[in-house]
């Protein structure tokens, strides 16, 4: 039996001949690598491991002979060693950029998009427009590869926009490569794809991808300090620090941070993704039944049994699921005229948990008297 709140519940869901909403993936990854270098293979791969990679891209290339190739082929290993399981890929010339979006379109299962190593504020525009054109994935963007760490606009060159559909990470990372036997900087862009696999997959897509080791790092571009990290965080610059002998990533932010209200944690606007594509998905049933009462208490059942689910997990702040969330389907919010479009209007309401991403505390020194 699936984990539904109520036996009852979910028996009364088989006797309609229903359903239940099942939660759709949020852990695959889109890879577009720009290449001007060798002439690219044409369309999207899958690729399960990173062996499928090399079978359709090749292995590892030195980054003095083509280091676009060579960024490519560390994300893809980075996703992967972190925890991705799933990962479609696709190489192209800049002037096809808006091309390879174009083919992301058309595959519904990915939920993360990342153009390792484009820093270019058009290329960075147009993922952030696909992603909040599409409404069910995020874009997971790297920082620029250097940058004057005392410069008070520091912000300004690393922030290219706000968008609470996407997160910037920095500085570099440094990784081994075994085509020149080196250590060389990578963006992390890759590297945080998997993580976020890993951590969906661990402990659920409510949880922020933040304080978590990322597998095969072994230095930073830069070491940033709190203070630095101060000045970057309120405005969505996660960054990546050094802490204790790991690479740890310490940021948790949409891009522009504060600027983006309740979404101002990525956590929260992938969450929101996912119920909103989950739900949507599971109930197109809807669109061949006739608008009545019985199909507003329907959905209401169908869409309680899901979310009592998610709450049982601890993705929805509340004591009860009361409290937790509601789900509104009823005459009120589907009036003759909104009926007479065919249309059926369903208001869901969901109270989400947030990280605690500032733990404060007071210590005080008494004297001896």
């Amino acid at each position: 039996m699936p984990p539904y709140s109520s036996p009852g519940v979910y028996v009364e869901e088989v006797a309609s001949g229903l359903a239940p909403i099942v939660g759709v993936g949020t852990s695959t990854a889109g890879f577009i690598g720009v290449d001007a270098v060798f002439t690219p293979p044409t369309g999207v791969k899958l690729c399960t491991n990173f062996s499928e990679f090399k079978k359709h891209f090749g292995d590892f290339v030195s980054p003095v002979i083509n280091p676009k190739k060579s960024i490519l082929a560390h994300a893809v290993y980075g996703f992967f060693k972190n925890g991705g399981t799933r990962c479609y890929v696709t190489r192209v010339r800049s002037a096809k950029f808006q091309d390879a979006l174009d083919e992301f379109e058309a595959i519904d299962e990915i939920a993360i998009v990342a153009a390792p190593g484009c820093v270019d504020e058009a290329e960075q525009e147009a993922i952030r427009a696909h992603c909040e054109n599409m409404g069910d994935r995020f874009a997971i963007l790297d920082g620029k590869e250097t940058a004057d760490l005392s410069s008070t606009n520091l912000v300004n060159t690393l922030k290219p926009f706000n968008s609470d559909y996407a997160a910037l990470y920095f500085p570099w990372i440094q990784v081994y490569d075994p085509a020149s036997s080196a250590n060389i900087l990578v963006p992390p862009s890759g590297h945080m794809a998997g993580v976020y696999a890993r951590v969906d997959n661990q402990r659920g897509v409510h949880k922020a991808p933040a304080n978590e080791t990322i597998f095969g790092a072994l230095d930073l571009q830069y070491n940033l300090s709190k203070a630095k990290q101060d000045g970057l965080n309120p405005d969505g610059i996660n960054c990546i620090r050094k802490l204790n002998g790991n690479i740890v990533i310490w940021g948790a932010r949409t891009i522009g941070g504060d600027a983006n209200g309740e979404f101002k944690y990525l956590n929260v606007r992938r969450y929101f993704n996912y119920l909103k594509e989950s739900i949507d998905e599971g109930t197109q049933w809807v669109v061949f039944e006739p608008n009545t009462p019985e199909l507003w208490a329907q959905i209401r059942r169908n869409i309680t049994a899901f979310l009592t689910t998610e709450w049982r997990q601890g993705a929805l702040f509340g004591t009860t699921p009361q409290e937790a969330f509601f789900v509104k389907c009823d005459a009120e919010n589907n009036p003759p005229e909104i009926r007479d479009l065919g249309q059926v209007v369903t208001e869901v309401g969901v109270a989400v948990v947030k990280p605690a991403e500032f733990v404060i505390f007071q210590l005080s020194q008494w004297t001896q008297q």
